[in-house]
């Protein structure tokens, strides 16, 4: 987004920034100093209130290096623990990777967690920019369960709620708040989901087909909530365990397609602009996973990631590349924690921000 600075304001110690709204990035934020205006609305800012955002961003670099050493200190532990009953069997967190079904009955749970902060972006020609703090907190909730007697097929449903904050600290999105100028947060997409694992002697690769179908409510000017789009998503995944059940190699390629209007012949009276960014568009991630498994109940793994947003239509394109590491460790025989880091590198047309994610999973 193109902001225009106002050097008559400038001896007065203010600050003059103008939004585009002709750049619809779901990520970029593109300010030149410390501030971004809300709602198609020009603020003036005085150097008291430059100050306190100086100092809100500074929270938030202590907020992420302390979520970071905390992600760090967990992967450690899990290096470092030592298997309370010793035993011969794999473990779920060996042996239930993504690639992996459930039999008939079973049951898969997972409550994951994810929070992306930005406090910079790359625009159309990645050349990289400071922005005001974006943060975006996302809720997964998968349930899946084993419907054939071959364990090849299935079936499950996938939930999502958001909540994201424009400015302030990385930890206001904690307030679930929705005042439509800088918060928004609710339930977002409900999507039927399917695992098929194509071929019998192949156990290791398989695929997951969702639809994602938005429900909540489509706001004019108000902050960015999540795509309103009708996501069709095939995930396609495959690993390979070496070494002596010690090290794991895990792929995954994903193919979706975004489907709905265009931003451009959108109403911005009485419909979001910004949300309808990726309508008309293919997404492509590719990723791989290096796991290593000090014990069969923990491991510890390395991730990078390509994603490709393709336009079909709608005059928008995205990509970006992000490196990760995390770990897991098999608390109970039903139930895995997971924790996780990971940063944008660089990109095209999108945030450059830190993602810290924790979740739960329950097998039984």
């Amino acid at each position: 987004m193109n902001l225009v600075d106002t050097p008559e304001a400038e001896p007065r110690g203010i600050l003059l920034i103008k939004k585009n709204l002709s750049d619809s990035s779901l990520l970029c934020y593109n300010v030149k100093k410390e501030i971004v205006m809300h709602n198609n609305l020009i603020h003036l800012y005085s150097k008291k209130e430059v100050q306190k955002k100086i100092n809100t961003k500074n929270k938030g670099m202590k907020f992420q290096n302390k979520i970071l050493t905390a992600i760090a200190f967990f992967i450690v532990t899990l290096g470092f623990a030592q298997e309370e009953n010793a035993s011969s069997s794999t473990s779920n967190v060996q042996e239930f990777t993504p690639s992996k079904l459930l039999n008939k009955g079973q049951w898969d749970i997972k409550f994951f967690n994810g929070l992306y902060t930005q406090t910079k972006s790359a625009n159309e020609n990645g050349d990289v920019s400071d922005v005001t703090r974006g943060t975006f907190f996302t809720n997964t909730t998968e349930i899946y369960t084993g419907i054939s007697k071959s364990s090849r097929v299935n079936i499950g449903l996938i939930l999502q709620a958001r909540s994201n904050k424009n400015g302030g600290d990385a930890l206001d999105v904690f307030s679930f708040e929705n005042d439509g100028i800088s918060t928004r947060s609710g339930l977002t997409t409900i999507a039927p989901s399917i695992r098929v694992q194509p071929f019998k002697n192949i156990s290791n690769f398989s695929f997951t087909s969702s639809l994602y179908i938005p429900v909540f409510k489509d706001k004019p000017n108000a902050t960015y909530l999540d795509k309103r789009s009708l996501f069709w998503e095939t995930k396609f995944f495959y690993d390979k365990t070496f070494g002596g059940d010690k090290w794991q190699v895990f792929g995954e390629v994903d193919l979706g397609f975004n489907f709905g209007e265009k931003a451009a012949d959108a109403d911005p009276n009485t419909e979001n602009i910004g949300e309808r960014f990726a309508n008309n568009s293919a997404f492509v991630p590719v990723s791989a996973f290096l796991s290593y498994f000090p014990t069969s109940k923990s491991t510890v793994f390395v991730n990078a990631q390509q994603a490709f947003l393709v336009d079909l239509g709608n005059d928008f394109n995205q990509e970006y590349t992000q490196l990760g590491f995390g770990g897991k460790y098999q608390i109970t025989e039903v139930l895995n924690i997971e924790a996780s880091y990971g940063t944008f590198v660089r990109g095209t047309s999108t945030g450059l921000g830190q993602t810290f994610s924790i979740g739960l999973r329950a097998l039984f």
